[in-house]
């Protein structure tokens, strides 16, 4: 039978029911701050007008409504999908058309009022096959909820439902399930910008609990899981809270963006927090204090998601006993997982507590902990007090755990996750979940700390050794590997305080070596790296490798090679544990330089990079000999060539740039070779042309039009007024081989200078939501440079297209001459570094005006 369309009253009616109903519980959420009144509410202003409009609309009364997923468990969130269920009687064999009219209908009007839907129309055979096939239907299925319609096909659907779920099969599929979303979310509930359901630590966790708990018959709430025996009454309260704040802060996105909205985006944290009542203290945003406690909350999200789906296997499993293999007094195995005597035994003996992880690691037949461990573990974990930490036998067993070959990373990431690093280490417990707001690093400090730890172990193994090959031969024979590891664990243990947190975490790593009675030579190392574990990067990335002082200043630092070994480990670790869009092929090339010139002073062998204009020079012409080239043919070139020119650039490059403008000298006409960078990735770029104005400006324009960052710039001017500039390029965007881009670039760059059209303003670019939301004020500083007479412009702010073109035409505009610069770029942030000179830098006046301007341009 046909249905008509519902008419405008009964829609415009309906809809304003709708409205009203879920602002009149919108104000009772903000006054009275109950989640769960919200979603109950919400879920019976949705059932009340589903409802009416079936009852309305007259459907068959064969058809059955159910409601399904989130809606159907009475969590209706104010901007979520409302998910139904529409059952048809099987024995209807032309079901499907002769209800498709009216069914359209109602979906219709559904739409029509406001309610998002999302709905499925099957047979009570079809739902099953489905859930056979798919666990995400079945996971949605085992939630329906009857609505209305036909009670008696809705019993026939539950009932067949029920007898054919396997509880055991279930649990496997959202175990593995949960792997996979896991995976997705890069396996830490720590991200910048988390989603609050599907992360790890999220909504989702808690859902599949009770989804595996009430697939076993036993609950579907916290209360009655702590009465079956499952989780204790505390542990109940535990996730009780823990669902709540995740519930306020789904609740408090959907109702501060109007839709379903599920990430903790930077746009949304800091009213949102505003909004949960987190205020901003002395030293931290409002916003950052709510992701602390996000952090601190998925993180106990996680560990009560494994203890108690650990121990919902076990009960389901229920296979034949089988005799424990007993290692000691304190431990067994049991179906090759670490198992404890007795149920007590943490708690009468707290050092057990260590030596479970240190037997995971020395014991490779060993999966994991059984789920009575892994409860006894979280249960005593306060049993880690000021005289546990006092005690000698539980100190040789941490550090033990970092001299043991396998398993170190696997651990400490276990103890964190079961509170029992930082309970052991209370200056640790202080930075879990603490966001480093920098623009670079997007993991928790502590989330990054154990992925340093992580790189330096992937130096030592041998399956990793392909990755990095030149850090696994340095790792190898580098003795003591532990002090590496150790260093690596305390290098940003004082971040957040305020001050400089390299001296600050010497200071805490020179009280755990004395603590713990470890040699004094062995206790300088450790220390050393923690003060100085920034040193290498900035020594490579903004200083000029090719200026012998610089060399014997950072040589001067390390002082030995075992130093110097050790701290270029731990820099390349920790640049590769900020983020993965830090590290780069450049940032390798240049401490690698580094490190094999400082290793070759101190070992007092010749040093290309530090040899004299002689040396340099004779090894430039014997690589032109290979090239095929006679002697003599650089004279007329090098001629007009000066010191600085032969002191800041290679040998290699000297040859490079001689073949390819000894036989054109004085040519009137812009030349520009391009070519692959032959130390590391990316283009190398040589342009030689008469000298022209705002010429850097000009390269700096054209480079970022094609898309290109500029990591490296050497700009020189020869004797007879042309400038000779070599660039690094690197494409971010990896939109095109570099090799198909030479060509372009030799022809157009060319003709760009020779044309000189008028140079654009810079580019208004929208800034990403991660510059917008993390305050980085930007610094410009100028300081006279030591060993010359020109200045050294530093530079920090938050990146954006076009910027270093902007700066250069700042510094154009003041006949301010570049002579060289370093671009870092460490995620969002950069941090440049230029040598020039011009006559404005000796006037005070002047010199604050042009820094004025400088600040005003990297203002975002």
């Amino acid at each position: 039978m046909a249905h008509a369309s519902p008419d405008t009253a009964l829609v415009a009616g309906l809809r304003r029911t709708l409205t009203e109903g879920k602002q009149a519980l919108k104000e009772a959420y903000l006054a009275n701050d109950n989640p769960t009144a919200l979603l109950r509410g919400t879920t019976r202003l949705v059932d009340g007008l589903l409802r009416r409009i079936w009852k309305t609309l007259a459907l068959d009364r064969q058809l059955c409504l159910a409601a399904a997923g989130g809606y159907g468990r009475r969590e209706q969130y104010p901007g979520s999908d409302v998910d139904l269920l529409i059952l048809l009687p099987d024995d209807d064999a032309g079901n499907a058309e002769t209800h498709r009219l009216s069914l359209e209908t109602l979906i219709g009007l559904l739409w029509d009022i406001g309610l998002d839907i999302g709905h499925s129309v099957r047979s009570v055979e079809a739902c099953l096959e489905e859930a056979d096939r798919d666990i995400t239907v079945q996971t949605t299925l085992l939630e329906t909820r009857f609505l209305c319609g036909s009670r008696k096909l809705y019993n026939r659907f539950r009932g067949a439902f029920d007898q054919a779920l396997d509880p055991l099969a279930f649990s496997k599929a959202k175990r593995l399930e949960q792997e996979a979303r896991y995976a997705k979310h890069q396996d830490t509930p720590y991200n910048l910008e988390p989603n609050c359901k599907e992360n790890p630590g999220g909504l989702r966790d808690l859902h599949t609990i009770l989804w595996v708990a009430r697939a076993a018959t036993l609950t579907d709430n916290w209360g009655k899981l702590a009465a079956a025996g499952i989780i204790t009454r505390a542990e109940a309260r535990l996730l009780a809270r823990s669902e709540d704040f995740l519930r306020r802060v789904r609740i408090g996105l959907h109702l501060a963006t109007g839709r379903r909205e599920d990430r903790l985006l930077f746009d949304h944290q800091e009213a949102l927090a505003r909004a949960l009542g987190f205020a901003a203290t002395a030293s931290r945003r409002a916003a950052e204090v709510l992701m602390q406690r996000y952090y601190r909350n998925a993180k106990r999200v996680t560990q009560l998601n494994t203890l108690v789906l650990a121990d919902l296997a076990s009960r389901l499993e229920s296979q034949p006993a089988v005799p424990p293999i007993v290692i000691d007094a304190d431990f067994q195995i049991v179906r090759e997982q670490l198992d404890i005597r007795a149920d007590d035994h943490f708690e009468q003996h707290p050092a057990a507590l260590l030596k479970s992880f240190l037997l995971l690691s020395q014991r490779p037949e060993l999966k994991g902990m059984t789920s009575r461990t892994l409860r006894a573990l979280w249960r005593a974990r306060g049993r880690i007090d000021a005289n546990f930490r006092r005690d000698p036998a539980n100190h040789a067993t941490f550090l033990a755990l970092f001299k043991e070959q396998r398993g170190l990373t696997h651990q400490l990431r276990r103890m964190n996750q079961f509170d029992i690093l930082g309970a052991y280490l209370p200056v640790f417990g202080r930075i879990v979940g603490r966001m480093q707001h920098d623009l670079f690093h997007v993991y928790t400090v502590d989330q990054h700390i154990l992925q340093v730890v992580r790189n330096l172990r992937r130096f030592a193994l041998p399956e990793f050794a392909h990755e990095y090959p030149d850090c696994a031969r340095l790792m190898a024979a580098f003795p003591e590997r532990w002090r590496l590891f150790l260093a690596a664990l305390f290098h940003d243990i004082a971040k957040g305080r305020g001050g400089d947190h390299s001296q600050l975490g010497a200071a805490e790593a020179r009280r755990f070596c004395r603590l713990h009675a470890i040699l004094p030579d062995d206790t300088a190392l450790v220390c050393f790296l923690v003060e100085q574990h920034l040193t290498m990067s900035t020594f490579a990335q903004k200083h000029d490798l090719a200026d012998p002082n610089v060399i014997h200043r950072f040589a001067a630092i390390v002082q030995n090679e075992e130093r110097l070994t050790a701290l270029y480990l731990l820099t390349v670790g920790d640049i590769r544990g900020t983020s993965p869009k830090v590290w780069n092929a450049w940032k390798a090339k240049l401490l690698e330089e580094l490190f094999h010139i400082t290793q070759r002073l101190l070992r007092g062998e010749s040093t290309r990079p530090l040899a004299g204009i002689e040396e340099r020079s004779e090894d430039a012409r014997r690589l032109l000999r290979l090239a095929g080239l006679r002697a003599g043919v650089e004279t007329e070139l090098w001629n007009r060539l000066d010191t600085p020119y032969f002191l800041r650039h290679a040998s290699e490059e000297i040859a490079w740039h001689t073949q390819s403008l000894y036989h054109r000298p004085d040519s009137p006409e812009p030349i520009v070779r391009a070519r692959l960078n032959p130390a590391s990735t990316g283009l190398q770029v040589m342009v030689y042309t008469p000298d022209q104005p705002w010429l850097f400006a000009r390269l700096c324009g054209f480079f970022a039009r094609l898309g290109y960052s500029i990591v490296d710039a050497k700009i020189h001017t020869t004797r007879h007024g042309h400038a000779l500039d070599s660039f690094v390029l690197l494409d971010s965007g990896n939109q095109l081989p570099y090799r198909d881009m030479i060509g372009l670039i030799n022809h157009d760059l060319a003709e760009h200078l020779k044309l000189q059209p008028p140079l654009a303003p810079p580019p208004q670019v929208r800034v990403s939501r991660q510059v917008r939301h993390i305050p980085l004020t930007p610094e410009v500083a100028i300081r006279a440079d030591e060993s010359s007479n020109n200045h050294i412009l530093s530079i920090t702010a938050a990146d954006r297209a076009g910027l270093l073109y902007a700066i250069a035409l700042t510094l154009a505009k003041h006949e301010i001459r570049l002579y060289s610069a370093k671009i870092a770029t460490l995620g969002e942030r950069v941090e440049d570094t230029f040598l020039i000179s011009g006559a404005e830098l000796g006037k005070t006046a002047t010199l604050i005006k042009l820094e004025q301007e400088l600040l005003e341009i990297l203002h975002v």
